[in-house]
């Protein structure tokens, strides 16, 4: 017993600093970060705003100036109410005080300026593949826009989701940062889809089913699934859903909201596309050549209507 005592002792605090360190809040290194000094393209910072649907989040709810950035939105899903942030030049209630390295953090490591986790309802794994110049000039663009007085309420969530730590155990399992490799056996304009796609549009985290622990299922990425705030269905956007669409149809989708059948698109994939019609014609048929080539995949069973 006198041994058994310091051996579990040694073993308890192993194992509580494997558990600190697999949990710390992980930075960009200098190396990573290279670049971000330079000054910002506002004209970029632009498109980087629109593709990657800032104004639909961050937007003040119950006003329809897509520049006030005041925050406030309530995202409701299983485990508790997140409260998105304001993110507008104000300099205390909003983010007029970060560095663009303040803003490359939390996009590709999801870290705030106090070095704590943010929750992935921020869509940082996406954005984690998001170029470093992208962010810099983001950041440049962001400045340009009004500050919006009042700091928005805290998350509301159930335990122990609430305990911000180990949301570090998450990123662990979840959290990919490599970068986006071009394939050189495909055009500029596939390579640019893919991009806007895969890293500045987000478009995966909600066109795909979720686990128990809200991370994408790989394996049926893109293939549609419940929405996460319990408002209906998702659509399937591989080969499989969108079947004998034309690029044409999806850039026009992209465009208009309107489908080769003549309906529209509701629900948020409506901010959607006010985010996308604001990018260059050209950026909307590279993500519909980048899409339309996704293999056909099938997603989750829909639920039986009652």
């Amino acid at each position: 017993m006198k041994r058994f005592f310091p051996d579990f002792f040694l073993l308890l605090m192993a194992g509580l600093v494997a558990v600190w360190w697999l949990t710390r809040p992980a930075t960009l290194t200098a190396t990573e970060a290279v670049g971000l000094d330079h000054t910002g393209d506002i004209s970029n910072g632009g498109i980087v705003f629109n593709a990657g649907g800032c104004a639909s989040c961050h937007m003040t709810p119950g006003q329809t100036d897509r520049k006030k950035m005041g925050g406030g939105l309530a995202l409701k899903t299983d485990f508790g109410t997140f409260i998105v942030p304001n993110i507008s030049s104000h300099r205390t209630d909003g983010i007029g005080a970060w560095s663009a390295m303040d803003l490359a953090n939390a996009m590709q490591r999801g870290v705030s300026p106090k070095g704590e986790h943010y929750y992935p309802a921020f869509p940082y794994t996406t954005y984690a593949h998001a170029s470093i110049d992208d962010i810099r000039d983001l950041m440049a663009y962001l400045r340009t826009l009004p500050a919006v007085e009042g700091k928005t309420a805290g998350h509301d969530l159930k335990f122990p989701f609430s305990m911000r730590r180990f949301v570090g155990v998450w990123k662990a399992l979840f959290l990919n940062t490599s970068p986006i490799v071009e394939n050189p056996a495909e055009s500029e304009a596939w390579n640019r889809g893919r991009y806007l796609s895969d890293a500045l549009g987000h478009c995966a985290e909600c066109h795909s089913p979720r686990n128990l622990l809200g991370g994408i299922v790989q394996a049926q990425r893109y293939a549609g699934g419940p929405d996460a705030e319990g408002r209906g269905w998702v659509p399937n956007i591989t080969a499989k859903g969108l079947g004998s669409w034309s690029k044409a149809d999806v850039a026009e989708l992209l465009a208009s909201g309107f489908t080769p059948d003549f309906d529209s698109v509701g629900s948020s994939m409506a901010d959607v596309v006010k985010n996308m019609a604001a990018l260059p014609k050209s950026d909307r048929d590279a993500m519909a050549e980048y899409l339309k080539s996704l293999p056909a995949v099938d997603g989750p069973p829909k639920p039986a209507k009652k």
